[in-house]
């Protein structure tokens, strides 16, 4: 069998590695992350623990789909991907199964938790609130102020489809009801600039070029127009200000980058090895520093990139498990509302 230590398959090796049985020494990784810094990552576990790390990239709904046709006869050990939407989707598949590790229930806190053990979360992406300095002296604090009819016709913010604002909603409705929720939503959507278009760093883009005055994004494409290049962003991006939301309340809304234990791992011992690495100081400081992310591990500190944007509070009263749990009914109350 050929191996491929701690770097990406191309889709052919891939196939050929992971179709033939698997060592004792291998985890074979499905992951939804592409970033060049993860190449460390598992060459740094690889070192500590002569564990080969197989990996395929693709987009989480390829993977899940992947794990469904294979079936029992999966290679998958580990499932990570960059949102909870999306593992929420695995669970509901039944490909999941739960971890035992007092390692990662030590380091990670309970939020961050699939309540049953079945996922838990490796980084932190904090969704905020862009806005235009030149054009906004007072921009909103909260969630619930943008749908304020202060700011109609001055917002941008994605799809309905798209799983950050899926899992936004769904805390408004663990925090404040379903009815809330969609009054929010139709005030959001009342305020809206354009139809909802492109992804986050389009909404930052927004700004630039004037379109909106108030954006809604993930935090790190902001900060990716400073740290290099983004065309339509990096020249404006010293015009952009930020707020950190609810910081006088629950505090700012995160999502994660979970990772799981797939239901038919050959593998699973090494799995579990290769998830309470991703839970060191290292290999968080790694995983932050990959997309400008927050560490999930409390005490383990950011990267130069997010020092920028200033310390926050974070959500800590809504967990994290509830953001699959009213998936299905935040997608309803976009739909009854007309948000495309």
């Amino acid at each position: 069998m050929t191996t491929f230590t701690a770097r990406t398959l191309t889709a052919a090796a891939a196939f050929a590695a992971f179709g033939a049985p698997a060592l004792a020494q291998d985890v074979n990784v499905y992951s939804s992350r592409h970033y060049e810094s993860d190449d460390a990552l598992y060459a740094q576990f690889t070192e500590e623990t002569g564990i080969t790390v197989n990996r395929i990239e693709a987009k989480a709904d390829e993977l899940i789909a992947r794990l469904e046709a294979e079936g029992d006869n999966s290679p998958a050990d580990v499932l990570i991907t960059v949102d909870v939407g999306r593992m929420d989707r695995a669970e509901k598949a039944g490909l999941l199964q739960a971890y035992d590790s007092d390692t990662i229930e030590e380091r990670i806190p309970e939020r961050f938790q699939h309540p049953e053990d079945l996922w838990f979360g490796i980084s932190q992406r904090a969704r905020i609130i862009f806005y235009a300095k030149d054009r906004v002296d007072n921009p909103p604090q909260s969630y619930e102020e943008l749908a304020d009819p202060t700011w109609k016709g001055k917002i941008c913010i994605r799809s309905s489809s798209n799983i950050y604002n899926q899992s936004l909603l769904a805390s408004i409705i663990e925090t404040h009801g379903e009815e809330a929720a969609k009054d929010w939503a139709a005030g959001v959507l009342d305020n809206m600039a354009r139809a909802p278009q492109g992804g986050d760093t389009d909404q930052l883009r927004g700004l630039v070029s004037g379109e909106c005055d108030i954006a809604v994004s993930n935090h790190y494409y902001y900060v990716r127009g400073y740290a290099g290049q983004v065309d339509g962003l990096t020249e404006g991006v010293d015009n952009i200000g930020w707020v950190w939301p609810n910081q006088d309340g629950r505090g700012t809304h995160v999502n994660l980058t979970t990772a799981a234990i797939t239901a038919h791992a050959p593998n699973a011992e090494n799995a579990q090895k290769l998830l309470e690495f991703l839970v060191s100081d290292a290999a968080q400081t790694l995983l932050a520093e990959g997309n400008h992310e927050y560490p999930a591990v409390d005490g383990v500190e950011g990267t130069e990139t997010t020092d920028r944007l200033g310390t926050f509070k974070g959500d800590e009263t809504t967990p994290t498990a509830a953001f699959s749990r009213n998936a299905a009914k935040a997608q309803a109350i976009f739909n009854e509302v007309g948000w495309d």
